[in-house]
């Protein structure tokens, strides 16, 4: 029962965060996944929830699109969904999960820093790249795009509208390559088909949440929830 109930409230307010900003539930359900779950479980649970909510989404946002933007990321996803499958079969779950909470949280603290970065076609390649890696890999695309279009002062209604538009893409590409080389289970399907009511409720609050927050709030959120995710995962691992 304390489980049902821990997997309820990780659902439930990662699917408010991912409503609400378009970048938070990989970010917030994955390293609590991890602690209920196996590796694999947990990423493709993540996967078929997160797609749900960028399928739910999607004709809502899809006017704060950045289409040029969104077609360089799916392009440089395209190089970065093989290498991470490749990581995730083949390299250590901890040092990968470790190597990761150093980045973010180091390229967390340039941002609150105030470094800045440009946007340019090439940087969107590379970034969409980044995020292939880290979705077949962890599960969590999320922090390469975060990173990225934080420190080019993006605003919120275009990174939610261009960052849940590239997930529909990168979420079913991953399932199907997470699927096809490392298996699956009825656990998954059933855990995620059990989230599913939770998520509804999630997509509602969330929606209503976005109105109300503010550019500002919404830069200082990101960095909240970066910093979480890079101190969690090298807390956990370091244990």
């Amino acid at each position: 029962m304390d489980t049902i109930v821990l997997f309820s409230i990780i659902i439930l307010v990662a699917s408010i965060l991912q409503t609400s900003t378009g970048f938070g539930f990989s970010i917030m359900a994955t390293p609590f996944l991890l602690l209920l779950f196996e590796p694999r479980d947990a990423i493709q649970i993540n996967l078929v929830l997160s797609l749900v909510i960028s399928i739910a989404l999607i004709m809502k946002i899809k006017k704060d699109i950045d289409m040029e933007i969104l077609k360089r990321f799916i392009v440089g996803s395209l190089f970065g969904l093989p290498i991470g499958i490749s990581i995730f079969l083949m390299m250590d779950m901890t040092v990968l999960k470790l190597a990761v909470s150093v980045l973010i949280l180091v390229l967390t603290l340039l941002l609150v820093l105030k470094f800045r970065i440009r946007q340019t076609s090439k940087r969107d390649l590379l970034v969409g790249g980044f995020s292939g890696v880290f979705t077949t890999s962890i599960g969590m695309p999320g922090p390469p795009i975060l990173l990225y279009f934080s420190g080019t002062d993006t605003t919120k209604e275009k990174l939610r509208g261009t960052t849940l538009a590239f997930y529909l893409w990168i979420y079913l590409a991953s399932l199907l390559v997470q699927v096809f080389f490392a298996g699956t289970s009825k656990e998954i399907w059933v855990s995620s088909a059990m989230a599913l009511p939770i998520v509804v409720i999630g997509l509602f609050i969330g929606q209503v949440l976005f109105r109300w927050i503010s550019q500002d709030l919404f830069r200082k959120l990101t960095y909240v929830l970066l910093l979480f995710t890079g101190i969690y995962l090298f807390v956990q691992q370091v244990q």
